[in-house]
């Protein structure tokens, strides 16, 4: 089995001759997006169309959310939890023993 070293100066020479293949493809295949953009009179603006310069679309905003007040507090960390979401682990089976008195 080939070591981690190895397999690195491997990956470096395939990632070498990936790049040589790539640049040895890529001018004919430009001519032949050329000799189909003149073929079909296509421009780059049909291939790739260009951004609207506008106003850019108005989005609503969302409504500000309320915080609510604690309901409940952890005395051991000072955690609190409003009572609504997924229920604390602190909180346990009795919650009532974690509540905040109203005043």
């Amino acid at each position: 089995m080939a070591t981690y070293q190895e397999l690195l100066a491997q990956k470096q020479a395939l990632e070498v001759q990936i790049e040589e293949a790539r640049a040895n493809e890529l001018s004919s295949v430009i001519e032949q997006i050329r000799g189909l953009m003149m073929r079909y009179e296509l421009s780059q603006d049909d291939i790739a169309p260009r951004r609207r310069r506008g106003r850019p679309a108005v989005v609503a905003a969302s409504p500000e959310k309320r915080l609510l007040p604690p309901k409940y507090m952890d005395p051991k960390t000072g955690k609190t939890w409003s009572g609504r979401g997924r229920t604390p682990a602190w909180l346990g089976k009795r919650p009532e023993r974690f509540l905040i008195p109203q005043e």
